[in-house]
């Protein structure tokens, strides 16, 4: 198995361009099963995640055709899902929107119990609950979802029991092809979300609210082959290439950062003193978001006054939360980090005390952050989640001496030549192959 070496406490310097947003390319993937003929996405990010989600579509029947230049094109004329690949299921949890995308097309089905990061527990009662409001019955078995879908799938009024990204979508997938009203309140209104409903009007759907929190969906009897569709930047790539550069004290440019699902996380950011620019607003390929470049500039910071916490959008990004993790250890004073929305995600932040952080387990869900203290290299072996992953790249990138991370592939399913883009700008990051 690879495993990095890092030779922290290096000043960055230069530009880093975002890429695309895995949560989005993901759904859009699994959204062309609803289609019959050849739809092409562009912009999909080369990362693990996606290299899982083609493996399950080709093992369904669907022809997935890589044209160059992070452009592919999907064809799910035949659709059988005798075939699936479980190894790749068992790896990924976006393999749930199967639970969507095939609810007008296959009668019943076993789908294989979903992988993903290990946070502790992740029940899929909220895809449940609203599935069942348009006729869609799911029993959970010890190794399968087992999934009955209607003759004919059935409109109706959605109250998601919570407001869960995947969940919401797998909503919106099946209430598009539901003949007759369906509205869906309570939906999250996340970036994937408004990115997967743009993608869907594209193909034919008829989608009302994209943006807030109630969709009212008139069903159509199909959807039609997109010529091509872009996707969005990755705001939370983009929060990790910020709180690199804070981390490691760097003027550093990120480029192509989607503001509306930043600018909270810029918000608090200034109120600890940190100095940055944004500039060169314009529309992206798809001209449904605003996209800006945003330049750091070496600060000092100080605490937060008051405890940081993530909340379903317009509230700071739930994956964002623990990439303020390393900037709070170099700001001078005491933050409270509360991270309800995860069982086991908090404990992983204790890993970042072993690089020379202050950091205290209050309970399950929320830990102290003191700073600012001075990082130290070390040998860590990257927990199973992808964000706690990343924040041990970033502290030891922040950290003066050699550091070795083992088992990258939690990384690996997020970010693009992550450790090429960072060495361009000054990072000293090596992979070995034991």
């Amino acid at each position: 198995m690879s495993y990095l070496i890092i030779n922290g406490g290096r000043k960055l310097q230069g530009e880093i361009t975002n890429q695309t947003a895995k949560n989005s390319a993901i759904a859009l993937m699994c959204a062309t099963i609803m289609i019959k003929g050849k739809t092409i996405l562009n912009d999909i990010p080369r990362i693990e995640e996606v290299n899982r989600i083609i493996e399950i579509l080709t093992s369904i029947g669907v022809k997935v055709e890589n044209l160059g230049k992070n452009k592919y094109s999907f064809d799910a004329t035949k659709v059988n899902v005798k075939n699936i690949n479980r190894e790749a299921v068992e790896m990924t949890r976006a393999s749930l929107f199967l639970f969507g995308a095939l609810a007008a097309r296959v009668k019943s089905f076993r789908l294989p119990n979903s992988g993903g990061c290990h946070l502790g527990e992740r029940t899929i009662l909220s895809h449940i609950y609203a599935l069942q409001k348009l006729g869609i019955n799911i029993k959970v078995t010890e190794k399968y979802y087992e999934v009955q879908n209607p003759t004919k799938l059935q409109a109706g009024k959605i109250v998601m029991y919570e407001s869960g990204d995947t969940a919401t979508e797998n909503a919106i997938m099946a209430a598009v092809i539901a003949p007759g009203q369906t509205v869906i309140k309570m939906a999250s209104a996340n970036y994937m979300v408004q990115d997967l409903c743009y993608f869907l009007v594209a193909s034919g759907a008829k989608i009302e609210g994209i943006g807030t929190t109630t969709l009212t969906i008139t069903g159509v009897t199909k959807l039609s082959p997109v010529k091509e569709y872009s996707i969005i930047p990755d705001p939370i790539v983009a929060m990790t290439y910020i709180s690199i550069a804070i981390v490691t004290k760097s003027h550093l440019t990120i480029k192509d950062c989607p503001l509306e699902f930043l600018e909270l996380e810029l918000s608090k950011l200034e109120v600890m003193g940190q100095k940055f620019k944004i500039k060169n607003e314009r529309l992206s390929k798809s001209k449904n978001f605003t996209l800006v470049d945003i330049e750091i500039i070496p600060s000092e910071l100080i605490a937060l006054p008051n405890k940081i916490e993530g909340r379903p959008f317009p509230g700071l990004n739930i994956d964002n939360l623990p990439l303020f993790v390393p900037i709070l250890t170099q700001a001078r004073g005491r933050t409270m980090v509360h991270d309800w929305a995860y069982e086991n995600r908090a404990f992983y932040l204790l890993d970042l005390n072993k690089l020379g952080c202050k950091i205290t387990l209050l309970d399950p869900h929320r830990v102290w952050v003191d700073g600012p203290t001075e990082l130290k290299a070390h040998e860590i072996i990257c927990p199973p989640a992808l964000r706690p992953a990343v924040n041990i790249l970033i502290a030891m990138l922040g950290a003066k001496g050699q550091s070795i991370l083992r088992n990258t592939y939690p990384i690996d399913r997020g970010y693009e030549n992550l450790y090429e883009v960072l060495n361009r700008v000054g990072a000293d990051i090596r992979i070995n192959v034991k």
